[in-house]
């Protein structure tokens, strides 16, 4: 698949009327259960989820603030499953007809700019973009210790980055753009990722 494909080729998403309007998490389980049939992406998109969720709350946000970060990081692959050929242009068109924030939707959007074409701009764009491909790696990594995440460290993850044949799937490129584009060093996004991620309520 090229990647000039999936190219949104536009850069608004949703309609500011919709401002505070989200799924509930009932609502976002049953979209995710009946579009993503793939056990190992639905685990990823509840990390890239929870990891937001944890950031958010974090930094402070209130709840609905907290809430849009979680929703946006469940459900930003929801379409890969069935329809990879539409990778976001299907959920974005799904959550525009439900009438959601379109903070959402455009962090959504923005998770891949080489790939959709649109630049993350806001703090939720940038953070989903630096979670979504090293939740990743650092999930493959997890399951090749026999202890899982713990008593993982950063160099451990940092050796495997250089390890192009491990997770090969996995973007070195994107995690260092994204990286760059937060402002957070790639180590401080791993640590994070290390301490957070196995809490992850995957049910």
């Amino acid at each position: 698949m090229e990647y000039n494909s999936l190219f949104l080729s536009r850069t608004s998403f949703g309609d500011p009327r919709n401002l505070g309007k989200i799924l509930t998490r009932e609502e976002a389980k049953m979209l995710l259960d009946d579009w993503v049939k793939n056990e190992k992406l639905k685990v990823h998109m509840k990390q890239v989820g929870h990891l937001m969720k944890v950031f958010a709350t974090l930094k402070g946000f209130d709840d609905l603030t907290v809430q849009k970060w979680y929703l946006a990081g469940l459900l930003h692959d929801a379409d890969w499953d069935q329809w990879p050929e539409q990778h976001c242009k299907r959920i974005i068109g799904e959550l525009e007809a439900r009438e959601i924030d379109p903070e959402v939707i455009r962090a959504i959007a923005s998770h891949g700019p080489r790939y959709f074409g649109v630049e993350p701009e806001h703090e939720i764009d940038k953070m989903l973009y630096a979670f979504d491909e090293l939740s990743g790696f650092v999930h493959a990594y997890s399951l090749m210790r026999p202890e899982g995440y713990t008593g993982m460290e950063v160099k451990g993850v940092k050796k495997r980055l250089k390890d192009k044949t491990f997770a090969a799937q996995v973007s070195r490129e994107d995690i260092a753009d994204a990286s760059s584009r937060a402002g957070i060093p790639v180590e401080e996004l791993i640590q994070f990722v290390i301490s957070n991620q196995g809490a992850a309520d995957l049910g």
